[in-house]
């Protein structure tokens, strides 16, 4: 009977004692995975396996064209560091042409319309003027007249040279060939500049500049006078943007700061400061500051557009300043969609100030990296896409 009992005893006490065990186990193995622990993050290889990388949009350049997803370079320099203002596209000096009517007539014959290309040189419209017939009697006369002058002055060479008349007979023949020829000069210069055709009765509007026709004022058969303007012809290659600046902002540019046209697509285009005008206009109160575009593609004379310029001798920052539809908030977070190889990758950014449609980057990404700007909500759009079918 003893026995039986302290066989159940030990029984008992192995019993208790595995408890103890099992129970320690228990709170070893809480202690080294607490509740405030977190599992282990996979490593870049894992993720790269599950076919997954977290804020990653796969778009190749043409796809994300096709989209109308619109880049830009980031560049150093806060809002500070820019000055806004609105600008217009506008031919240079020599890139327009007014062709006007050299005198008085009707025209007859229009060989151009509006938005044709012309040659410089091209006959665009034929006038026909009694001025026409003026200018070819003259023309004529003055021919006369040299070619009697020229025989003239032979007749008295001759004579000269064997001593049958004097030496001033001789010179007033001279005389009188130098005055003929300097008319017939001026009537072939007059009949040349007033484009006389050969019969004389008529007379060509021709381009200065090669272009296009960008008006067109002339009708067929009405009747205009000297000087009136007929077409106008301006060359797409030569243009310029007039932008206005305030005059505390204009009195920091130089020639040769740099500039940023901002086009109504989102495309960017760079520019240089030319030059500034010299007063103020007197409703506005700004200064005009010429820029020479680095390309002409998506300008047009007329076209307006916001500029960036950033002045040489502006303090440096750290700061980026971005267009504000760059910077997409996600889950909480603002981000930017940075340029890779494979796409546009989400960064988060911490933003500063806003204005003019631009905001400041405090930290997040460096000068240098392509982002998306127009478009980028797109890509907003597509990570939760992404993150849905994950």
């Amino acid at each position: 009977m003893q026995i039986l009992e302290n066989k159940n005893l030990l029984l008992v006490a192995v019993a208790v004692g595995a408890l103890v065990m099992g129970g320690g186990g228990i709170l070893i193995g809480r202690s080294m995975v607490g509740p405030d622990t977190a599992p282990p993050a996979a490593t870049p290889a894992e993720a790269e396996e599950d076919g997954h990388v977290e804020g990653l949009i796969a778009m190749d350049e043409a796809r994300a064209k096709g989209a109308g997803i619109v880049t830009e370079t980031i560049e150093a320099g806060g809002l500070g560091a820019e000055i806004l203002a609105q600008g217009v596209v506008a031919p240079t000096p020599e890139g327009e042409a007014v062709l006007t009517a050299r005198a008085d007539g009707a025209i007859i014959r229009i060989h151009r319309r509006l938005g044709d290309v012309v040659r410089a040189g091209d006959t665009v419209a034929v006038i026909e003027s009694r001025d026409a017939a003026a200018l070819a009697s003259e023309r004529s006369a003055a021919r006369a007249r040299l070619a009697l002058a020229r025989s003239t002055h032979t007749r008295e060479k001759k004579l000269f040279d064997a001593r049958i008349t004097a030496r001033q007979d001789l010179e007033a023949a001279a005389a009188a060939l130098a005055e003929a020829e300097a008319e017939a000069r001026r009537a072939q210069s007059a009949a040349a500049t007033a484009k006389l055709s050969g019969d004389g009765r008529t007379l060509a509007v021709t381009s200065l500049i090669s272009g296009r026709i960008t008006r067109s004022d002339a009708k067929l058969g009405s009747h205009v006078l000297a000087g009136t303007e007929l077409f106008r012809v301006a060359d797409p290659g030569r243009i310029e943007v007039h932008a206005s600046v305030p005059a505390a902002d204009a009195r920091r540019l130089r020639p040769g700061d740099t500039a940023t046209l901002e086009l109504a697509d989102g495309e960017t285009v760079k520019a240089v400061v030319r030059s500034a005008t010299p007063s103020l206009d007197p409703e506005s109160r700004t200064a005009t500051i010429i820029l020479v575009p680095g390309g002409v593609a998506g300008l047009t004379p007329g076209q307006g557009l916001r500029v960036r310029i950033k002045p040489r001798g502006a303090a440096a920052s750290s700061l980026i300043a971005l267009p504000e539809e760059a910077v997409q908030t996600v889950e909480g977070r603002e981000v930017v969609f940075v340029r890779t190889a494979k796409g546009f990758q989400a960064t988060a950014v911490v933003s500063g100030k806003r204005g003019g449609g631009r905001i400041e980057i405090v930290d997040g990404v460096a000068p240098g990296a392509v982002i998306a700007t127009r478009g980028a909500f797109l890509l907003k759009a597509e990570i939760g896409k992404g993150e849905a079918e994950h």
